[in-house]
């Protein structure tokens, strides 16, 4: 496929920097009580909350299209720009670590697998693709590992439960987590960012590349707008369908889910897309763009701070003894506000105030990148 040269894709951007304005409103409730829209599912379904991490794996894949495709057309070798994705998606890994063990690093129950754990071996796996594949052998891949995932989930039984099971202990990929990180689990039966289901998370970094090489093409913008949109109608009745036999389910990561969350970001970004690249609508996307730009920041940021103002033991408004973030909300927003709703405004205010900071970070072009 012919590609084309040019600057910065904005849109692409500002897509990322909805998905981690997004993402820090989902993280950051002010109390025990989330917010109604800003909660996951509660296991199998899907919530606009259940959009967030399969968008931001969709983005590294798009992204690393540009980034790897600028390198390759400089002369840059296969070996060089391979040494640089193993070496960035070890320092993610090892952020993630950093993350999970704080502030007490307990080695013996430390959680290995993880957020950026996960964006860090789906962006160097696809990264490979995208390197010594071409576009029908990514296509192929696609399939292969959702069909294999599909099947084994579906069809192959953990010791002690039925074949098919999909229950939060009973599925496969649980017990093989169980069976490899012991006590290093976010949850204490399953990990929802484990080993086996980290398969199909690469096949959403694998659709996200395959967009960019689409958007890199030089194909008429309309034309790339209209090709986005169609694959995305056949993703989403895809996932309908295996639905059927595969439940949507973000813990899974299941086959239905990549299909439904990948028909759901391509239709984000060719919203964005047509808005920014085309129509030149920006006016709205600044905000969005400073997040974007800054993206790795402010995930690693917001969960370490919000870890941060868990230290802190603070007096709630009934006298009990609660955390710096409780006992804010509680003060600010509790007197005149139900639970859910100074829940979500105390995530609406730290998100602005990362907004504040990163847009200080964007005015001095000051970009943070690993």
């Amino acid at each position: 496929m012919k590609v084309e040269s040019g600057p910065r894709l904005v849109s692409l951007d500002v897509f990322r920097g909805i998905t981690i304005a997004f993402m820090i409103l989902v993280n950051s409730p002010g109390n025990e009580t989330a917010y109604p829209s800003l909660d996951h599912a509660a296991w199998n379904g899907l919530t606009p909350t259940d959009w967030v991490f399969p968008f931001f794996v969709f983005i590294v894949g798009v992204s690393l299209v540009f980034s790897i495709g600028r390198r390759l057309e400089r002369g840059d070798s296969r070996a060089d720009i391979l040494r640089q994705v193993a070496k960035r998606s070890l320092i993610i890994f090892a952020l993630g670590l950093v993350l999970n063990g704080f502030p007490y690093y307990h080695v013996s129950i430390i959680r290995i697998p993880g957020v950026l754990q996960r964006i860090a071996i789906c962006y160097a796996a696809a990264s490979v693709f995208f390197l010594y594949a071409n576009v029908p052998v990514q296509v192929a891949a696609l399939a292969i590992l959702l069909g294999g995932y599909g099947w084994l989930m579906t069809h192959v039984g953990a010791p002690g439960f039925l074949a098919g099971d999909l229950s939060k202990e009973g599925n496969l990929a649980a017990f093989v987590d169980r069976t490899v990180f012991g006590r290093h689990l976010y949850r204490p039966v399953y990990d929802p960012e484990g080993i086996l289901s980290t398969v199909p998370a690469v096949a959403t970094a694998l659709i996200g590349a395959l967009a960019g090489t689409w958007l890199r093409s030089a194909k008429p913008p309309w034309q790339k707008v209209s090709g986005m949109l169609s694959a995305a109608l056949v993703l989403g009745l895809v996932g309908w369908k295996w639905s059927a036999t595969f439940p949507i389910n973000k813990a899974l990561w299941s086959s239905s889910y990549v299909c439904v969350t990948g028909a759901l970001a391509l239709t984000l970004l060719s919203g964005c897309y047509a808005s920014v690249e085309i129509m030149n609508w920006r006016s709205w996307s600044k905000p969005f763009e400073v997040f974007g730009l800054n993206a790795i920041a402010a995930y690693f940021l917001h969960v370490f701070f919000l870890k941060v103002q868990n230290l802190w033991p603070w007096p709630r408004l009934d006298g009990t003894m609660g955390n710096f973030r409780t006992s804010l909300t509680d003060h600010l927003f509790g007197t005149w506000m139900s639970p859910e709703n100074a829940s979500l405004c105390y995530a609406v205010a730290y998100m602005l105030l990362w907004l504040a900071a990163l847009s200080w970070l964007y005015r001095r072009k000051t970009f943070i990148r690993i």
